[in-house]
């Protein structure tokens, strides 16, 4: 969806946080061993790829996995898509190997899973200087520390790990996980940070795929991560504004613009109050448009 003509406001929003703003709907794990996986992805139309070093590839494939995504993202193509790597975790025979590979990739940012506490992100950090650094909040101890880690200055977005955090808390359904899945969220907003939901395992299953994500975006989430390219334009169909959603925003900004000439500080669009802070909202949902 194009807009076009966006109101001053919202073309200046666009322009001063156009970063801040793309988009994050769908977020796609890849196994970094798969180089037909690898290829595919490039014309996938999802926002942000996962390439995954983790559970993804089994042990004795690791050092390849390496080698094959180093080689992916060497020759390019992923165009706008934001390119994340998975690592595995600091307790991992694998770590040392891969944060130095992980290092001299040509991608946007390095994941750690499970990140108990902010010590882990520093002791990543001193192995990786100068990439982003993202989070998999999937562990009790994670989400009781994800304001301190959302804080890092080299913290970039939260991933939710939501089937490890349900094994961990011995938890049958997404209703035991709410507690967890809010206070990531309100960590992630406080830090300015990405958050991006956990995934939904049955990939078949649109339906239940299409409730998940209409939860995870009402909740506060920036995108929702997939096990599936199937499951990519359902994802982003949820977390796109809609059109309505986009005319009720211009007209939010077209309101208030004319109350401020009026010399009014409040305007009404019909029959409800519209402050700054609703037109700031108007503002950042055109910039994602």
């Amino acid at each position: 969806m194009i807009v076009k003509n966006l109101p001053n406001l919202a073309q200046q929003y666009c322009e001063e946080e156009s970063m801040h703003n793309r988009p994050y709907r769908s977020a796609l794990y890849i196994p970094g061993s798969k180089e037909r996986a690898l290829d595919k992805a490039r014309g996938l139309p999802v926002d942000v790829i996962l390439f995954d070093l983790e559970d993804a590839v089994a042990p004795d494939a690791k050092l390849g996995a390496r080698a094959t995504l180093a080689a992916a993202l060497g020759a390019g193509g992923y165009g706008p898509r934001l390119t994340v790597v998975r690592m595995n975790g600091l307790d991992t025979e694998w770590a040392a190997d891969d944060a130095k590979a992980v290092a001299a990739m040509a991608c946007d940012a390095v994941l750690l899973p499970k990140v108990n506490l902010a010590a882990d992100v520093d002791a990543l950090a001193a192995m990786i200087p100068d990439k982003p650094i993202w989070a998999m909040i999937e562990t009790p101890q994670g989400v009781l520390n994800a304001a301190s880690i959302a804080a890092h200055p080299r913290m970039a977005g939260f991933v939710l790990g939501t089937n490890d955090l349900a094994k961990d808390i011995n938890s049958r359904s997404r209703a035991a996980l709410m507690t967890a899945l809010q206070m990531s969220v309100l960590a992630a907003k406080a830090a300015g940070i990405v958050v991006l939901d956990g995934v939904y395992n049955a990939f078949k299953d649109d339906e239940g795929l299409a409730v998940e994500c209409k939860e995870g975006r009402d909740m506060g989430f920036d995108g929702k991560t997939l096990v599936h390219p199937s499951q990519v334009d359902p994802c982003n169909a949820v977390f796109s504004p809609t059109a309505e959603e986009v005319a009720h925003a211009e007209a939010m900004i077209a309101a208030y613009q004319a109350a401020l000439s009026a010399g009014r500080g409040v305007a009404t669009l019909d029959g409800q109050m519209v402050e700054i802070l609703h037109v700031e909202q108007a503002r950042r949902l055109l910039a994602r448009v």
